[in-house]
């Protein structure tokens, strides 16, 4: 019997399970609950230590997600109360499911070598294997390095399984395409890539994804271009931010504002033009932009290599991109240094207020924050770091400060490295008093402050892009 002949015994899709209650996982089960089109969705999570406290949470319409995330906490409270969505340990119950994805994080052992962590993925699609069924559809949305889904992902499901990808199941990659912040409304509004290892799983995960979107149209491929899509649109995102940044390291050596540059820049405009560019920043964070180059960087050496024409010995651009991004957390500590060394205050002893955990501004995503190297590097040289961040309530590992006035009061420096709204209200007046000292040091990795209200105040002002301020006379 044919996929075709497979999928119309069994029928348009209404029953869905979403693998990994995540970021990504909780919307796209919340959302996939809400339309008319599904009957019943589940969430499968794992009863782990670490997040299984997620199960009993969503089954009451709470979600553990903080920051400010609008309309999720609404729509899932609505289809748990309509007993449309239910989550689970239990992933037995994908057997009497029409479609299953898998949102669970992939992300690399070593950067160096390029080798990925795919254990809990594999561990998802094995679970999914051992309860697969004729005529169900597969989708993995989780980032994978190109050739993933077409390779590994099939074999391991049809050595769970017993049953052939293509002929008795469909399989297909729909990236996610999220932003911590507006997760509903971006699977809603952005179009949704979507990639078959044939034609009929390609239109089975189209019939999926199309009742969810509203804006969004589908963009159908195969899986394998679909992979190197979500890649490489990540990776050309992160070429963008190096770009901003290296041109922000070039103002403040040169002496000059860089929102100023970035302004002129931005003017132009017409037929044809482009000029729009990123902000710079302490750094780069969260799961996407800080490993997906490297996934792209990994196909191509999987599937491609041999065929590949670039210049003999010059280093990847995209994995140099890497490397700028990874650097502003340390450029963030020369400027606490050199803001320091001003005020005739050693770095070892000095109290340092970190202002931010999370790698998003008003999100409570940590995942590979660049606070946590700057800190590490603060404390190597013998400072001590109070972290404070509104919407974060713990971190391995690190002791989170409970008000805002307590981290900074007695600090020797402050620096900002989230855009956390709250930290956009700073006083000058207030900070100094808290700090209790006459020239405390201010580093701003977010262009949050008015440095000359700060400057005006006493404080020795470092910021990045800030050229024109960052050597400013010291005010009594």
């Amino acid at each position: 019997m044919t996929l075709q002949a497979q999928i119309d015994n069994r029928g348009p899709i209404k029953k869905i399970g979403v693998i990994g209650m995540g970021y990504v996982g909780i919307p796209a089960a919340v959302l996939f609950a809400n339309s008319p089109y599904f009957s019943h969705v589940y969430g499968f999570q794992r009863d782990s230590p670490s997040s299984g406290h997620k199960i009993a949470m969503l089954n009451r319409g709470e979600s553990p997600l903080k920051g400010e995330e609008p309309d999720l906490e609404d729509l899932l409270g609505k289809v748990v109360n309509e007993k449309k969505f239910e989550c689970t340990s239990d992933f037995t119950k994908i057997a009497g499911l029409d479609a299953v994805t898998l949102s669970i994080q992939t992300p690399f052992k070593n950067k160096e070598d390029l080798i990925p962590d795919f254990s809990a993925l594999y561990e998802g699609i094995r679970n999914v294997g051992r309860n697969l069924r004729p005529g169900m559809l597969v989708v993995l949305e989780s980032t994978i390095t190109p050739g993933t889904t077409a390779g590994p992902a099939s074999v391991m499901l049809e050595e769970e399984s017993g049953l052939v990808a293509g002929i008795d199941f469909a399989l297909a990659h729909a990236p996610e395409r999220v932003m911590v912040g507006r997760l509903i409304r971006n699977i809603r509004e952005h179009d949704r890539v979507v990639g078959g290892i044939d034609p009929v799983s390609t239109a089975r995960a189209v019939e999926l994804y199309s009742p969810v979107l509203t804006i969004g149209k589908v963009i159908p491929m195969t899986a394998t271009a679909a992979e190197v899509t979500k890649t490489a649109e990540n990776t050309f995102r992160d070429l963008q931010i190096a770009a901003a940044n290296q041109l922000a390291l070039y103002c403040e050596a040169m002496g000059i504002n860089f929102y100023d540059v970035r302004a002129g820049i931005d003017s132009l405009k017409g037929e044809g033009i482009t000029r729009a560019m990123l902000w710079p920043g302490a750094g780069v964070g969260g799961h996407c932009l800080t490993k997906d180059t490297y996934h792209l960087e990994r196909g191509v050496q999987q599937l491609g290599n041999s065929d590949l024409d670039y210049p003999e010995r010059q280093p990847s651009l995209f994995v140099l991109a890497r490397t700028i991004n990874d650097f502003m957390p340390r450029h963030m500590v020369r400027l606490t240094k050199d803001g320091l060394d001003l005020a005739s205050i050693s770095v070892k002893g000095a109290k340092i207020a970190l202002l931010g955990w999370a790698f998003l501004s008003n999100s409570d995503d940590t995942r590979n924050t660049p606070s946590e190297p700057y800190r590490d590097a603060m404390i190597a040289a013998g400072a001590t770091v109070a972290v404070h961040d509104p919407y974060v309530d713990h971190a391995p590992g690190i002791s989170l400060m409970p008000s805002l006035e307590e981290t900074i009061r007695g600090a020797d420096a402050v620096v900002i490295f989230a855009g956390h709204h709250q930290y956009r209200s700073l006083d000058p007046c207030e900070i100094k008093t808290l700090t209790g000292k006459k020239h405390p040091v201010i580093v701003d990795g977010r262009n949050m402050v008015d440095p000359e209200a700060f400057i005006a105040n006493g404080f020795i002002y470092r910021g990045i892009g800030r050229g024109d301020k960052n050597n400013h006379p010291v005010r009594n």
